[in-house]
């Protein structure tokens, strides 16, 4: 009987319906399994629409590659700051339309020849601040559009390996393919430009079979090594979407950085030690609509600092050093709206006119913090307001109070004032001397 039972009981048991653990409560969210984890990283990703094109941001999301479930149909995909390492065959080639593609400052250190494969509508391809070492001209074959490619901050190696890639850059027609980059090996190459390297010795000098150390297969001694000064522009980050910038806060900056793109349209100088602007420095920045300076230990800016800068719009020179402007430094801002003073030590004498006279046949620029720090006499005051009474009293005479009809002060009838009157009386007219007849001969020219 009981085993008639137990058998009774296995036969339930194995015909109930085997529960199944469902998700959690909070399992979606957490993205367990890789289902979850694109679901996860497509909702942090920002996909937004400006200019009539679809961009998608994944800036700062961590991640190592490209995630099924993005949409298709983008054409500005953004990827900096990440850690993504390696740029594999057909990563990309889901997104047809893509007409730039942002991989700055990730950990990228290899690129396979067909990781742009399909991107024939790529203009724009950001590789600087990587770990790149060599490339080869075959990843860039699918992209017959490419106008623009960053390439600097990374640690090429100008050999054989780089031969390929180099002749590329150095085509005529791609001026703006591969700018600023630089050699890091070997030695005596370090800080040269790829794009003005003698490619003819990459490969040769590969080729050399070395007898000792520091000695060549010739027997001659091995040339030192270029001693180059740091590039500050490698300190700075340059973003094409959705406008050019390039940023160069905060990285201890002492002058403007000369190999600045051409077509930059917002740049951030703000928080280094620049002390001065000389003539000519933003003269290629032809594009430049907005010039943060603020924050500096800016104390002279040269006549023609600011030449070629037609088209900027806004200036911020605050929390500088500035006393004064030299004659001629605001004329070539011809389409300057707002100018940003505040915080610096201006002087309120002669030279500070230039700058109220310029603003005063300017009324369409919005101007602030221009006040008065010295002479003590003036602090506080606003400049313009220094400006009007240049030729009036000063303030001490004010103190005194008006003259009284005996020509004195009310507080003292000798002094300063007093001598000050007596000068500025006007001499009253003596009587009138006559004068001897001349006699004058005339005579007619024919």
């Amino acid at each position: 009987m009981r085993l008639l039972l137990l058998l009774l009981l296995l036969l339930l048991q194995s015909a109930a319906p085997q529960r199944v653990p469902g998700p959690g409560p909070g399992s979606g969210r957490r993205g367990r399994g890789r289902a979850g984890l694109v679901r996860r990283q497509t909702q942090e990703c920002k996909e937004y629409t400006e200019a009539g094109e679809k961009y998608l941001d994944c800036m700062d999301r961590r991640l190592t590659g490209v995630t099924p479930g993005w949409p298709a149909d983008i054409q500005h995909l953004l990827l900096a700051r990440n850690q993504i390492q390696v740029l594999r065959d057909h990563m990309f080639s889901a997104f047809p339309r893509l007409k730039s593609l942002d991989l700055q400052q990730n950990l990228i250190s290899q690129v396979e020849d067909g990781a742009f494969s399909g991107l024939s509508q790529l203009t724009t391809l950001l590789l600087q601040h990587n770990r790149l070492r060599s490339a080869s001209e075959e990843a860039l074959l699918p992209l017959p559009r490419l106008t623009y490619l960053r390439l600097y901050d990374n640690p090429w190696t100008c050999g054989c390996a780089l031969d390929s890639l180099v002749r590329t850059l150095q085509v005529p027609g791609n001026r703006n393919l591969g700018n600023y980059a630089k050699c890091s090996e070997p030695p005596e190459l370090r800080g040269s430009k790829l794009k003005k390297l003698n490619v003819d010795l990459l490969c040769s000098r590969d080729s050399r079979v070395e007898k000792r150390p520091g000695s060549s297969s010739t027997g001659q001694t091995r040339p030192p090594p270029l001693q180059v000064k740091p590039d500050p522009t490698w300190k700075c980050h340059t973003y094409m979407f959705p406008k050019p910038q390039l940023d160069c806060s905060s990285k201890e900056l002492t002058g403007v950085p000369a190999d600045v793109p051409t077509d930059v349209v917002k740049m951030d100088l703000s928080r280094n030690q620049i002390h001065r602007l000389r003539s000519k420095q933003f003269v290629l920045s032809k594009d430049l609509k907005l010039l943060n300076l603020s924050w500096n230990a800016l104390q002279r800016v040269d006549t023609a600092a600011f030449a070629g800068l037609l088209y900027l719009r806004e200036l911020d020179l605050s929390n500088n050093r500035l006393h004064h402007f030299q004659y001629g430094v605001l004329e070539d801002l011809y389409y300057l709206r707002t100018l940003r003073l505040d915080q610096n030590p201006w002087t309120c004498d002669y030279n500070i006119h230039y700058l109220v006279y310029w603003l005063k046949h300017h009324p369409g620029v919005s101007h602030s913090g221009l006040f008065c720090s010295e002479p003590p006499e003036f602090q506080g005051w606003r400049v313009e307001d220094y400006v009007k009474t240049y030729n009036g009293e000063c303030p001490k005479d004010r103190q005194l109070g008006p003259a009284d009809g005996t020509g004195q002060g009310a507080a003292a009838g000798t002094g300063p004032q007093e001598v000050t009157r007596e000068t500025e009386e006007e001499p009253q007219p003596g009587p009138l001397k006559e004068k001897k007849r001349e006699k004058f001969e005339i005579i007619q020219l024919s």
